[in-house]
């Protein structure tokens, strides 16, 4: 008779065991796939990272993207002069370092594998980038 309760029960509540097991596997998958991409922060991390961590927040596009707005106090060297310009990162080797891009992963996927080659442990980069601080209603300031 157990079973006839067992199988009444699946039935009736297919949906939210479905719901469980995709929801279940979507979390398995972000976690995963975040391992992968280089240490992706959302937002709420990247502030956390730079107000209590003293996080060095890097800017990796382009001067004209800069200026256009950008997070305070952030330092910016565009992508393809990071190597030129790594000594000017050696006092942050020890700190947090959240990688600002524009939108896409590729300037702060290289970004970040330029900086693990260089020693630079901690590098972060922000998931979405730029647009996604901006979609946050968080600070912008502009030259």
């Amino acid at each position: 008779m157990g079973l006839g309760i067992e199988s009444a029960f699946l039935q009736n509540n297919i949906a939210m065991i479905l719901a469980a097991v995709v929801s279940g596997g979507m979390l398995l998958w972000s976690v995963f796939s975040s391992q992968r991409s280089g240490n992706e922060v959302d937002t709420l991390v990247a502030v956390q990272l730079i107000n209590y961590k003293d996080a060095l927040v890097l800017d990796v596009r382009e001067g004209s993207e800069y200026d256009g707005g950008h997070i305070s106090n952030s330092k910016h060297i565009p992508a393809d002069k990071l190597e030129d310009r790594i000594q000017e990162l050696e006092k942050f080797k020890d700190k947090p370092i959240v990688v600002i891009h524009r939108s896409g992963m590729n300037a702060s996927g290289k970004t970040g594998s330029i900086l693990g080659k260089h020693g630079f442990v901690h590098v972060h980069n922000l998931a979405g980038g730029i647009d996604t601080w901006r979609q946050a209603n968080l600070p912008i300031v502009k030259k």
